[in-house]
């Protein structure tokens, strides 16, 4: 059934940093352009950027409370038919360390993570030819019935796809094969879509870092058939390596437009009860879209791009003028997303990587420019806990997971593991009160009382951050696992 929506509208002749702009903006009166967003992801000071964007998190979340999930990352296998030079946790099969757990493997992490409280689990992995539909669904089924409680959020758009390739299920369009599959899992017991393999959407970087992986139109379609669906998913950009500033924006951009087009479609269904949504806009019958977005520096440890010479070089300076040359991504980046790589024969040999103060900036534009997802999430895994902390000044409403177990990118280098304690104590310390959220952000407990987790610990020594990841002595693969607080 489609409904009748209108975007915010256009001031285009208005300057990117003009105060009124920015206020109405903030206050969900406005819409930037991607020309406005560019030029305040680049030139804009940085407190400008976190004092509007955090503006808007508060017209959108109030002022007192600020979320996390109790959840486990489980990667069910690591033998991957993509080529991404940015991964270092992909195997191809016949390595000593690839694996497939078996489905009572992945029953015990999920009786893991019930038995501290918590609600989802998120499972994605590598793209594994091996791997039947029955695989899936028996293991959907069986975590369903042992787990109800817990909410399957899983399957990335890359891994559909090729599902897709995988299964040849019937359909005349990509979007009605991936309905096919989607719907089988959705029986099975799936409840939303991650937006892993987001990456960078514009063709000539993702050509680039992501041989093999499904194109921006494929992820994008299939985000679309699961919003036909009436399923919720999360959108998400790994930035910091060979891309231009232009396409991150681009990548935002993008993810706006085909949120537009699900709540234009769909409708904006049985959504969280703190979204205050135009209730003509309503449609119970699907209803799926974005719910949040989550964005994070490259980790270049371990990987192939990260040996990329690091921009600039001395073969980057100009030898008439002394000049450095412009970043080579930067000269290919279009915000349509049209840039090729012959733009500079540079390009893709050139890494810039992204540090704080380049991920607040970033995801303050990202609150800023996607002015119709209701959650943005502070990245806290890759860019440690007080930055992800800072992060809630600067648009984020979220602190994401407790990050029971991750392997993708601590492969990378990436080490951060916090308990539920230490990330209460993070956001009532950024002066909010923390609380616990389901899949669907709708609050579970709110911790005011003395009873909440950081409020009881006497010896905060006991709570420090952890190595994610204890492993085994002479380990044969590379299946882990890590307690809460354990050291």
């Amino acid at each position: 059934m489609s409904t009748i929506y209108q975007p915010l509208p256009e001031f285009a002749h208005l300057d990117a940093q003009d105060p009124g702009l920015l206020r109405a903006v903030s206050e969900g009166q406005a819409r930037l352009t991607p020309e406005q967003g560019l030029d305040l992801l680049t030139n804009a000071p940085l407190h400008t950027l976190g004092r509007y964007a955090d503006a808007r998190c508060r017209s959108i979340h109030g002022d007192r409370v600020r979320t996390f999930i109790i959840d486990r990352n489980i990667n069910y296998t690591n033998i991957c038919t993509a080529k991404c030079i940015f991964c270092a946790f992909k195997r191809k099969g016949d390595e000593h360390d690839a694996y497939t757990l078996e489905h009572e493997e992945l029953y015990q992490k999920v009786q893991e993570l019930s038995d501290i409280g918590g609600t989802q689990i998120l499972m994605q992995g590598g793209m594994n030819p091996n791997l039947p539909l029955d695989w899936y669904l028996e293991l959907l089924n069986g975590i369903r019935e042992r787990f109800p409680h817990v909410k399957i959020h899983a399957f990335s758009p890359p891994e559909l796809i090729e599902f897709v390739h995988f299964f040849n299920p019937p359909g005349k369009t990509l979007v009605e094969k991936v309905q096919w599959v989607l719907i089988r899992l959705k029986e099975a017991g799936m409840g939303s879509l991650p937006g892993g393999g987001g990456e960078i959407f514009a063709p000539a970087v993702r050509t680039k870092i992501g041989l093999g992986k499904c194109d921006m139109d494929a992820w994008l379609q299939v985000m679309y058939a699961a919003h036909s669906l009436g399923m919720f998913t999360s959108a998400s950009m790994m930035y910091g390596h060979i891309e231009g500033y232009a396409d991150r924006v681009h990548h935002m951009r993008s993810v706006r437009h085909w949120q537009d087009k699900a709540i234009r479609d769909f409708g904006t269904g049985e959504v969280p009860t703190q979204v205050a949504s135009d209730p003509t806009v309503k449609n119970p019958e699907t209803g799926g879209h974005y719910l949040g977005f989550i964005s994070w520096p490259f980790q270049p440890d371990n990987t192939a791009l990260g040996r990329l010479p690091h921009w600039p070089t001395a073969d980057d300076i100009d030898p008439e003028t002394g000049e450095t040359l412009p970043f080579p991504g930067d000269v290919v980046a279009k915000l349509d997303g049209s840039g090729t790589k012959d733009l500079d024969s540079r390009f893709g040999r050139r890494l810039r990587l992204a540090g704080s103060t380049e991920y607040l900036r970033t995801q303050a534009v990202s609150r800023l420019m996607m002015d119709n997802i209701y959650s943005i999430g502070s990245s806290w895994v890759t860019m440690g806990p007080h930055i992800g902390q800072v992060a809630l000044r600067y648009g984020a409403n979220d602190m994401g997971s407790v990050m029971m177990e991750e392997n993708v990118v601590s492969s990378a280098g990436t080490t951060y593991c916090l308990d539920e304690a230490v990330l209460c104590r993070l956001i009532r310390n950024a002066g909010f009160i923390p609380a616990q959220r389901d899949t669907v952000y709708d609050v579970i407990k709110t911790h005011t009382g003395p009873e909440s987790p950081d409020l009881k610990v006497k010896d905060w020594s006991e709570h420090r951050t952890k190595r994610l990841h204890i492993e085994s002595e002479a380990e044969a693969s590379p299946t882990v696992s890590v307690t809460i607080g354990e050291s």
